[in-house]
């Protein structure tokens, strides 16, 4: 996915949360920020760790972190 946004907005600059390409489902055209799909986050974090520990790793370390007006959008698509 990230490869066809990049390929069809290639004067943009986004910005990419490491290691989860995988887990990128789309682009906010008004803001251009890329959107992630927090349920694949968690997935790609649990080939590592169990879940309870993936969600507390997310919740902490990726989703709470603001790295300014291109941070990505997370959607929350777990239920």
């Amino acid at each position: 996915m990230i490869n066809k946004i990049i390929e069809n907005y290639d004067d943009e600059n986004f910005l990419k949360a490491d290691g989860f390409d995988d887990a990128i489902i789309g682009v906010d055209e008004t803001t251009m920020r890329l959107i992630y799909s927090v349920s694949k986050c968690i997935n790609i974090l649990m080939q590592n760790m169990n879940e309870e520990d993936a969600l507390e790793y997310f919740n902490y370390n990726v989703s709470g972190s603001f790295v300014g007006e291109k941070t990505p959008i997370w959607c929350f698509d777990m239920f």
